[in-house]
């Protein structure tokens, strides 16, 4: 487990090259677990990634395709069935392996 905020300063990286950055986190409608975030690109697009493709590593949250970046067009589906982390009332949330949110 490790704080929600560290992960959210990890570069997003395929090989070592940097492709963004997350800016939000999307969690389930219904349980506190992290579907993916919402990662603003260098070519100054908002894209989601997959919690479940992700691999968040020490310095970085790694991809093993640049295809498992979803579109901007396509974020909005993701928006629009789940909840953002700042709606949760988290004080300072901490991430598990599995993706689920525990309070400090």
């Amino acid at each position: 487990m490790r704080p929600l905020s560290d992960v959210l300063a990890l570069p997003v990286r395929l090989n070592g090259i940097q492709l963004g950055r997350p800016t939000d986190v999307l969690v389930d409608a219904t349980v506190d677990r992290v579907l993916g975030f919402e990662v603003m690109c260098g070519d100054e697009t908002e894209r989601f990634l997959p919690f479940a493709v992700a691999r968040i590593g020490p310095d970085e949250i790694a991809l093993e395709s640049a295809l498992t970046l979803i579109d901007e067009g396509d974020l909005d589906f993701y928006r629009r069935r789940s909840r953002r982390l700042s709606e949760l009332g988290y004080a300072d949330p901490w991430l598990d392996d599995g993706g689920a949110l525990r309070a400090a």
